[in-house]
């Protein structure tokens, strides 16, 4: 159920998008305690983006969770910035992250929902 989308305008090859997915799902799966066979990881780089007026290096996160906390949203923002620091050479001032608690009951998965 957690699910995390990452936009950048880095060019990421396919071998560097297997490992950032690998290293992000198992993160994500982490912070939220739930168990990394529910996670998703969806990573689109090489995107014309532009934040603050300038099209330098930058990213956007959306991460969503059922049950996310604010404290987990917080851990998760430090966690991430610094993963993209290092496999995208990306400053933690040029990635913004969305977060969503998502309610059960509107998670749909395997012909159902978790609620």
């Amino acid at each position: 159920m957690p699910f995390m989308k990452l936009r950048t305008n880095v060019v990421i090859d396919s071998e560097k998008t297997s490992v950032l997915m690998s290293e992000l799902s198992q993160l994500l799966a982490h912070e939220t305690s739930k168990p990394e066979r529910y996670v998703m990881i969806d990573v689109q780089g090489d995107r014309n983006m532009m934040f603050g007026g300038s099209t330098e290096s930058l990213a956007f996160v959306e991460c969503k969770s059922i049950g996310l906390s604010t404290a987990q949203a917080k851990s998760l923002s430090k966690s991430i910035s610094e993963l993209l620091s290092i496999c995208l050479q990306l400053s933690a001032e040029r990635i913004y992250i969305e977060f969503s608690n998502c309610p059960a009951e509107y998670w749909g998965w395997n012909s159902s929902t978790f609620g």
